[in-house]
């Protein structure tokens, strides 16, 4: 077993945390006959040689002796050492090629040529994984017939006898995909692969989910070819499955290993948490569906379409699968969603709080359009609290607490106080407080209520101990938003403990809670002073903007901005320019340095320093503030929300960024900053009333600009 295993320098090649010699240790345990020991050595080998699909040296280098493992009768959970190959496969065709199939390079160097070689060369032996007594390991090699067996005629005869011989629903699907994984990569292959899912959509002889992946694969195919017949037979298709699925309860998620108290911050715990619910998937169906909508792209009428079928299932999985796909199409696309969101809140009846708790977590992430869910949302807290008594945020049930909390947050989110009672119950009880101040914010209007309850929170947390850093500045933030006076003095001794225990990003939060409480915190002002000069990268701008928003001396204020402009760190650099221009005309002694910034080699630095150009110089600074912004923009549409908001304030002399805007608008994808909701939701609102001024104000504006 393993010859050459020991002839592999494996100590001079690296992974995800450093050297690889810890492999072969890894290939023997996944042979070993104790469960929890393969465990460990799966899970770690995913985790570091394999980290987040990555493929380096080491990872290439294991697959012969992973394909040794699968091959021997004898290896225990010889599906999962398939699986894990041919996902190294299959990230290795996804990351290291381009579309021309020329190799990228990367630095350190990966693994990814040398995988696909590898397994391309031992294609064959996936033909005799598929047809294994063990029905998980022919479901897991499958898909290596689509992805490493290069003789066409080969494959799509082993595709064929698979179709024959499966009768489980989950095989018959990687069947199919497989078949369009084939075409996809063997264009010679395509005309008869293509044929035969043609032949398998009418096929009365087939299940509906067989027809229905035939369906969806060839559109994956040929996506030019999708027309309204597609989504209506794929929908027709859809509704045969689901009444040939049995429905199932949705089963609890596996624990996990409780974290040590008062060592882990909770809203770490809860990001873990949140991950191992966002992989697991509930339907056989659910993967073919992403499939297809991934297909469809921005054909969001007709994804809503599908999804709507798919949230009328009785089957509770499906319907939380379906949950989770319409947040990331309402997060990803344009449209106007207003059907799919009333779609979602109708989830929130539902007798499964599971499938209520994703419901209400997709509407507080897109709560920026998420205002047709507010009566939903309100009733369903109602209805809860009424049923459950006034505590139901810290209920003993997991799944009903999880339920009404994330509906809690969404409705703050649209800054709706009939969330109030809940978050005032939850900073009353302890229970995950952390989500109650997470949006807390958004209620300025109860400020009175909630501030002497979130000072009481601040006091109690030990600055001593690191892991409480996220804590602090998640009620610092709050605070800030809430903007009650109230607040000041025991945010300022939070600047003092902060000092004292080196917690610089609590520091930084603290200044930033401080500034936005102005002149009502200058009793802070020599703290704040003497951080003018710290060492620390964030911790020098954020006292620099605080102390002018305190005090407003300009003349103490004004050269520790104009060190900032020279300082080679660029987000310095730009939190000054962002600074000044705040102040505005009386920065004058800034333009100089802020024109000849415009020339810097970060877009970003020149968007900042371009928009406070405008704000100090005004009209005689326009032509070189819109070159800059605009270039910035083109190159950079990340930039997009900075450069908008300065053009909306530069009214008709932004004109000729007219073309730009119309452009950026007619995109059907979500922009702006991070691509989030909140950012592309401002982003359009601003251009498009900036449009609409400068449509009406500019004779000939619809013209195109010239160069």
């Amino acid at each position: 077993m393993f010859d050459g295993l020991d002839d592999i320098d494996w100590a001079s090649m690296e992974h995800a945390y450093g050297s690889a010699a810890e492999v072969p240790a890894l290939l023997w345990a996944l042979r070993s006959p104790h469960t929890e020991e393969r465990r460990k050595a799966l899970d770690r080998f995913y985790g570091a040689v394999h980290h987040q699909g990555s493929v380096y040296p080491p990872t290439a280098a294991s697959l012969p002796f992973l394909l040794e493992l699968a091959a021997d009768g004898a290896t225990p959970d010889r599906a999962a050492v398939v699986t894990l190959m041919v996902s190294i496969g299959r990230e290795s065709l996804d990351r290291g090629f381009e579309d021309d199939g020329t190799e990228i390079e990367y630095y350190p160097p990966m693994g990814c040529a040398q995988a696909i070689a590898f397994l391309r060369e031992q294609g064959p032996q996936f033909a005799d994984l598929s047809r294994d007594p063990d029905p998980d390991v022919r479901l897991a090699a499958i898909p290596g017939l689509g992805l490493f067996l290069d003789d066409a005629d080969r494959a799509a005869a082993a595709l064929r006898e698979r179709l024959a011989s499966e009768r489980g629903i989950a095989a018959r699907l990687q069947v199919v995909e497989a078949a369009a994984a084939l075409a996809l990569r063997l264009p010679a292959a395509s005309h008869q692969l293509m044929d035969w899912l043609a032949e398998l959509v009418t096929d009365p002889a087939q299940g509906p989910a067989t027809r229905l992946a035939a369906l969806v694969q060839r559109a994956r195919c040929a996506p030019d070819q999708i027309g309204a017949d597609t989504v209506a037979a794929a929908i027709g298709l859809l509704r045969q499955t689901t009444r040939a699925i049995p429905v199932r309860p949705i089963a609890p998620a596996p624990s996990r290993p409780a974290a040590p108290p008062n060592t882990v911050a909770p809203q770490i715990v809860a990001a873990f948490e949140d991950l191992d619910r966002h992989t697991r998937v509930y339907a056989p169906t659910t993967a073919l569906l992403r499939t297809f909508h991934e297909t469809l792209g921005a054909r969001v009428p007709e994804r809503t379409t599908v999804l709507a079928e798919q949230l009328s299932s009785p089957d509770p999985g499906s319907r939380l699968d379906a949950v989770r796909m319409s947040g990331e199409l309402m997060r990803t696309w344009r449209g106007d969603h207003t059907r799919l969101l009333m779609l979602i809140a109708d989830q929130l009846t539902t007798s499964d709080q599971e499938v209520a708790a994703e419901a209400a977590a997709v509407l507080a992430s897109c709560h920026p359009i998420a205002a047709p869910a507010r009566e939903a949302l309100a009733a369903h807290i109602d209805a809860q609290r009424a049923a459950h008594g006034p505590d139901v945020w810290a209920a003993p049930d997991a799944r009903l607490r999880r339920s009404h909390q994330e509906a809690v947050r969404a409705l703050a989110r649209l800054g709706d106080a009939r969330a109030l009672l809940s978050l005032l119950a939850a900073l009353d009880s302890d229970v995950d407080v952390w989500r109650a101040i997470q949006v807390a914010g958004h209620l300025p209007q109860e400020a009175a209520q909630l501030v002497p309850r979130l000072r009481s929170h601040l006091r109690r947390i030990d600055l001593s101990q690191q892991w409480t850093e996220m804590s602090v500045n998640a009620i610092l933030a709050t605070l800030a938003a809430l903007g009650d006076p109230a607040a000041v003095p025991v945010v300022v001794d939070t600047l003092g403990a902060a000092v004292r225990h080196e917690q610089h990003g609590v520091t930084r939060s603290v200044l930033k809670a401080l500034g936005a409480f102005g002149p009502a915190a200058a009793g802070a002002r020599e703290t704040i002073r003497s951080l003018t000069t710290a060492t620390d990268a964030h911790v020098r701008p954020a006292a620099v903007a605080a102390l002018c928003a305190v005090d407003g001396d300009l003349a103490e204020v004004m050269p520790l901005l104009l060190d900032l402009l020279d300082d080679r760190i660029t987000f310095r650099i730009s939190d000054a320019a962002d600074l000044l221009g705040k102040i505005g005309p009386p920065a004058a002694a800034a333009l100089p340095r802020l024109r000849s910034l415009l020339t810097h080699d970060y877009e970003w630095v020149r968007v900042h320093c371009a928009a406070a150009l405008w704000e100090i110089g005004g009209q005689a600074e326009a032509p070189a503030v819109l070159d800059a912004l605009l270039q910035a923009m083109a190159k950079n549409p990340a930039t997009a929300n900075h450069v908008v908001a300065c053009l909306d304030r530069m009214g008709p002399l932004a004109a000729p960024a007219l073309p730009l805007l119309r452009e950026q608008l007619a995109l059907p994808r979500r922009g702006g900053r991070f691509k989030s909701v909140d950012h592309d939701e401002e982003l359009q609102r601003v251009g498009r009333t900036l449009i609409a001024r400068l449509d009406s104000a500019v004779p000939g504006a619809l013209a195109p600009r010239t160069t």
